[in-house]
């Protein structure tokens, strides 16, 4: 069998630590080892994770704490597997994901493997399936640009294809890295999917995309802007239309959160005539309350 190296980051991650853990113990294919990267974390997680009796669980303790995926590369780093998987410590896995991923490897010119997955709101008690669509597979650049669907924790990669970037996570990034990443993947290695569930995913209000709104688009902005002149992604209209909406994003928090109408002006004149220059010049001069209402149209 080939062994898979299942890397998981860690950072104050105790309250959940132990359900994640179990859903990898629990998988229904064995030969795997999982990297642990404690991120030096001040909290219960390494005390959790010693509890854990099992060769295949390896700890390593950081030289200094960094960004999250400066060290997600600290910890591939330390993996010895053909395949890679990401499984973060408030998310878990469906028991059977491994089997059922593995297998579209034997295509090998599939460099990636995802699936859908379950999203939990603990906010609300509830949970729903993230994508109520068929997701793309084969060369997948294009919708993925479109319409970015791929979850990391739902990811299998194959080494050779994480081996083969310039750069594995761009450790710039905080909030976008696995974006960045899979898109970078996808323009020279195909992609397949499982359609169903493989995971879930935990929404609980401290999630980094939540707490870091902003963050998120400013690094998108960065991405767009460099990428839209990249040989890749130039001759592409997805990724045009993709930084548009992240330019009128950029407009609207700064408008609501922020108050900087000088910029927001500046924004409105690099936007295209169409639709978003529109609402932006609506919004602009709407009283607050609707302007929270119509802030993130996608």
């Amino acid at each position: 069998m080939s062994k898979i190296s299942i890397i998981m980051n860690c950072y104050n991650g105790s309250n959940y630590l132990m359900e994640a853990l179990d859903s990898v113990l629990n998988q229904t294919y064995e030969d795997w080892e999982l990297i642990f990267w404690d991120n030096q974390s001040t909290d219960d997680s390494k005390n959790i994770f010693d509890s854990y009796q099992d060769s295949r669980l390896k700890y390593y303790y950081a030289e200094k704490h960094t960004m999250l995926y400066e060290a997600r590369n600290y910890a591939t780093n330390k993996a010895s597997g053909e395949f890679l998987a990401f499984l973060d410590v408030d998310d878990t896995w469906e028991l059977d994901k491994l089997e059922k991923q593995l297998p579209l490897f034997d295509n090998e010119m599939v460099g990636l493997v995802y699936g859908n997955y379950v999203v939990r709101d603990e906010m609300t008690s509830s949970q729903h399936l993230m994508f109520d669509k068929i997701l793309p597979s084969e060369w997948v650049v294009d919708s993925l640009l479109d319409d970015y669907v791929v979850g990391l924790l739902t990811i299998m990669v194959r080494r050779k294809a994480f081996d083969s970037l310039e750069k594995q996570f761009d450790s710039r990034f905080h909030i976008i890295g696995d974006f960045d990443f899979v898109l970078r993947i996808s323009t020279h290695w195909k992609f397949d999917c499982i359609q169903e569930s493989v995971a879930n995913y935990r929404q609980h209000g401290n999630n980094e995309s939540i707490k870091h709104r902003d963050k998120f688009i400013e690094e998108s902005l960065t991405w767009y802007s460099e990428m839209r002149y990249h040989s890749e992604f130039s001759e592409k209209e997805e990724i045009y239309k993709k930084y548009n909406l992240f330019l009128y994003h950029d407009a609207i928090l700064r408008k609501i959160e922020g108050n900087q109408i000088k910029t927001v002006f500046s924004i409105l004149t690099m936007l295209p005539l169409g639709v978003l220059k529109l609402k932006l010049l609506i919004i602009i001069f709407l009283p607050k309350f609707l302007k929270n209402k119509l802030a993130y149209v996608k």
